[in-house]
């Protein structure tokens, strides 16, 4: 008997040290969340484009079908702007463009129609994805953004790991 309550007691002591010590670890990803920032280039100009700056936008929960080769659709619910929001929020004008090139970290590169960008409940720089943040890909997420677009019945324009969108 004596020996099971000394056996609980060091296994909740070694809980509460690797409890201890991911707390520093939850705090980094929060503040790396927090700090991600999207370049848009437009017009010779690079615009930064804050995660404060997208959380001000109003923010859109949609349901989403994620479906990759080899493997079952999964159903998912997604958050995030429409990509159109934040150009306007920056004041980038899309005249005399005719489409947009999204960019990840990986080199994963993707050309829109602005036709498509600009249509209503299409193009969206997502960053939750079932309630919880896309992750870092270090953490083996899709973000911190990521671009999906409702009107495609597969995925596979859909950019990962977005850091750059560049107007042309």
């Amino acid at each position: 008997m004596k020996k099971v309550i000394v056996i609980l007691v060091i296994l909740a002591v070694i809980v509460g040290v690797f409890a201890y010590l991911n707390k520093e670890g939850v705090r980094d990803k929060a503040l790396s969340q927090q700090n991600a920032i999207l370049i848009i280039v437009a017009d010779g100009k690079e615009y930064e484009v804050t995660f404060a700056e997208i959380l001000a936008l109003e923010a859109v929960e949609f349901p989403a079908v994620l479906r990759s080769s080899g493997k079952p659709p999964v159903d998912t619910t997604y958050t995030g702007v429409e990509l159109k929001d934040i150009l306007a929020q920056k004041g980038i004008t899309t005249e005399g463009k005719t489409q947009v090139i999204t960019k990840a970290v990986d080199g994963y590169t993707v050309a829109l129609s602005l036709e498509e960008v600009l249509a209503d409940d299409n193009v969206y720089v997502v960053y939750k994805r079932d309630g919880k943040d896309l992750g870092a890909r270090e953490e083996g997420g899709s973000g911190p953004y990521q671009i999906v677009i409702r009107q495609d019945e597969f995925g596979q324009r859909w950019t990962k790991f977005l850091m750059e969108i560049e107007l042309q």
